[in-house]
């Protein structure tokens, strides 16, 4: 595991996955939500946000966590590991609504700084609409991935897999 990426719908855990994994494996870790927002919630054009990927990505070592479907395509190309934290989209949206909450007004620490968290109709509707939009675009771009794709369907598999992955790396 040496080039990651962490998938999955808004609240499944990514971020907080990807620090994790990130010390475990030594890996350095870059959010995508850091690469594409500027300060006060302004997003970067999508030829910048690939640029910054591409001279991440021709790195031999990285982490990188989010969606980002129109980007997808180029991570995966050098992704030796996808973790897609499939998680139902009814603990999702609890733990986004609990995210909310517990960052209202401030930056999350996998946030760009001047990005507050608020509540947003529009991301909020995307998080409902998981599995109808992004989920399906999602299973079409891993169909032809061909490294290791770790599937992981809710916290108790996580937590599962976590534990051989650290045990494997003691």
């Amino acid at each position: 595991m040496q080039r990651v990426l962490i998938i999955g719908p808004c609240g499944a855990g990514k971020s907080t996955l990807a620090a994790e994994l990130g010390q475990t494996l030594a890996l350095p870790v870059f959010h995508m939500d850091q690469l594409n927002w500027r300060p006060g919630w302004v997003e970067s054009s999508k030829d910048d946000i690939r640029a910054r990927l591409a001279a991440i990505t021709a790195g031999e070592r990285w982490l990188i966590d989010g969606n980002y479907g129109g980007t997808l395509d180029a991570r995966l190309a050098r992704a030796d590991t996808v973790v897609y934290l499939d998680f139902p989209i009814r603990l999702c949206t609890w733990r986004v609504l609990r995210r909310i909450w517990i960052y209202r007004g401030q930056a999350r620490p996998d946030m760009t700084e001047g990005c507050p968290e608020r509540f947003d109709l529009e991301f909020f509707l995307y998080l409902l609409a998981w599995n109808s939009g992004p989920r399906p675009r999602t299973e079409e771009m891993l169909r032809d991935y061909h490294g290791t794709l770790v599937r992981l369907k809710n916290p108790c598999a996580l937590r599962e897999w976590r534990d051989l992955l650290d045990k494997s790396t003691a």
